[in-house]
C-alpha cells in the first residue's frame, strides 16, 4: 500500500487537500470495483508542521492527523497550495525544510500544486531545477526566484524528485502520475475518463491570457501602447507610434522593451490575436472574417500566428473555448 502525506499550512488551498482525497478515493474504487477484497492501493494522511488544525486561503480549517515530526517515512508528498502575494508564507519553513530534507534521503518524490511551488522555492528546493506554476503568477515567480529554470507553458514538471504543476486543476494531471507511477497505467487511464481530463492535456498555453505591463512609469510608452490597443485593427507601420509618442525610432524600440518586457511589433502581434481569440470565442465569424477585423491580410499568415500564439488552430480554439450561443439552440 502507497502512503500519501499532504501538508498543509496557514493560507493553503483546502481544496488541493480534498481533491488528493476524492480522486483517489475514486482510483480505490474502481481498483476494488471487481474484487472488493483486493489490499487498498493508498493511505493517505493530511499534515501539519505542528500538528494544529490551520485555516485555509478561503477561511476553512484543515483538521490534520498529525504532525509532520510525527511521520519519518512516506512514499509521496504534496505540499497544499499557498497563495503568494495574497496570504504570507506560512511560518516555521525552516522546520518543514529540514523534515522534507530528510525525507528526500530515501528519495520520497515531493510534490505541489500551481502557486505551491513558490513554496518549494522559497525553501531552495527548485534552485537549478525546471518548475512550472500558474502562468498568471510566471512573471511574479522569475522575479522572486531567478534561479530556478521556470517553464510556464507546462502543465506539469519532474525535475530531481520535485514535481510542480500549473493552475489548481492540473492537481488532477498529478493525481493521474501518481495513480500511474504507484499503480497502473491502466487504472491511470480509466480515472482520466472518469475525471474528464484529457490526459494529453500537457500544456498551459491556450488557456493563457495576457497581461501586458502598465505600471512601468515611462508614460510615453503606456501612450504608446494604449495607441496599439485601440487602433491595432489600422496601423501599418510601428514608426508612425513613435512619432506620435515622441520618441526617435532609434530608440523606441529598447525603451518600448526595457518597460513592457516585450517588442512592440511583437506587443502589436499579441494585441491582434488577443482580438482574435475574443472573436472565436463569442462570435460565429469566420476564420477569413476574423483575420481581416483583427488587422491581418493574409488568412494563411494569421492562422501561422495564431497556432504559434496559442499552440492551436483558430477552429480547435473556438472549438476548446466557445462560449456563444449556438444557431438553434
Amino acid at each position: 500500500m502507497t502512503k500519501i502525506s499532504i501538508w498543509a499550512g496557514e493560507g493553503c488551498l483546502s481544496s488541493n487537500v480534498n481533491m488528493l482525497f476524492d480522486a483517489l478515493a475514486v482510483a480505490e474504487l474502481w481498483h476494488r470495483a471487481d474484487d472488493n477484497t483486493k489490499e487498498p492501493l493508498f493511505e493517505i494522511e493530511v499534515l501539519t508542521s505542528d500538528g494544529k488544525p490551520v485555516t485555509g486561503y478561503g477561511g476553512l480549517i484543515v483538521h490534520p492527523h498529525r504532525s509532520i515530526m510525527d511521520v519519518e517515512r512516506t512514499d509521496f508528498l504534496m505540499l497544499a497550495t499557498i497563495m503568494p502575494n495574497v496570504a504570507p508564507m506560512p511560518p516555521g519553513l525552516s522546520v518543514l525544510k529540514a523534515w522534507i530534507e530528510a525525507l528526500r534521503k530515501n528519495n520520497t518524490p515531493v510534490s505541489t500544486i500551481c502557486t505551491g511551488a513558490f513554496l518549494l522555492a522559497e525553501m531552495g528546493f527548485l534552485s537549478g531545477k525546471t518548475a512550472t506554476t500558474n502562468w498568471h503568477y510566471a512573471r511574479l515567480f522569475r522575479r522572486n526566484y531567478p534561479d530556478v529554470n521556470l517553464k510556464p507553458k507546462l502543465m506539469m514538471a519532474e525535475d530531481g524528485g520535485f514535481i510542480t504543476t500549473g493552475a489548481t486543476t492540473a492537481g488532477y494531471n498529478l493525481v493521474l502520475h501518481i495513480i500511474r507511477t504507484f499503480c497502473s497505467e491502466k487504472l491511470a487511464s480509466l480515472c482520466s475518463k472518469i475525471f474528464l481530463v484529457d490526459p494529453g492535456r500537457d500544456s498551459q498555453t491556450p488557456y493563457t491570457i495576457s497581461t501586458p505591463l502598465k505600471g512601468h512609469g515611462d508614460q510615453q510608452i503606456l501612450k504608446a501602447q494604449m495607441i496599439i490597443e485601440q487602433e491595432y485593427p489600422s496601423l501599418k507601420s510601428i514608426d508612425s507610434i513613435a512619432k506620435t509618442v515622441g520618441i526617435s525610432h532609434r530608440h523606441f524600440s529598447r525603451r518600448f522593451r526595457q518597460a513592457t518586457g516585450e517588442l512592440p511589433v511583437k506587443y502589436l502581434q499579441r494585441t491582434r490575436i488577443d482580438a482574435a481569440k475574443e472573436l472565436l470565442e463569442t462570435t460565429l465569424k469566420t476564420t477569413d472574417e476574423i483575420t481581416w477585423e483583427v488587422g491581418y491580410q493574409d488568412v494563411s499568415s494569421f492562422c501561422r500566428l495564431f497556432r504559434k500564439a496559442t499552440e492551436l488552430s483558430p477552429k480547435a480554439y473556438r472549438d476548446k473555448f466557445f462560449c456563444g450561443v449556438q444557431p438553434g439552440l
